[in-house]
């Protein structure tokens, strides 16, 4: 008994642009590609319902580099507050 072949999103966008496209039938696509046309049917409507996402994805990358950037600055902070306190105790421990 076969199991389920499982692609890889790789393969799956190659098809689903291939059939975007419309250079070939997706019949031609299925047997080029050996999957069923049903298949590759759903997956161009799962890349054109997904396809917003791209450029809805701005704002959430942009708010993802601010909340790393005031990370960074906590961090810095706090780099900068240890290394006074590691100044003093070395100065007070040599005395």
């Amino acid at each position: 008994m076969r199991g389920r072949k499982k692609h890889g999103a790789a393969f799956k966008a190659k098809v689903s642009l291939a059939a975007i496209k419309g250079d070939r039938p997706v019949a031609d696509l299925a047997s080029a590609y050996g999957v069923h046309p049903n298949q590759i049917y759903a997956w161009k409507k799962q890349l054109l319902d997904g396809a917003v996402g791209v450029f809805e994805g701005g704002s959430v990358a942009a708010a993802e580099g601010m909340a790393s950037e005031a990370q960074f600055d906590l961090l810095y902070r706090q780099i900068g507050q240890l290394k006074v306190e590691n100044d003093f105790l070395s100065r007070e421990l040599s005395k």
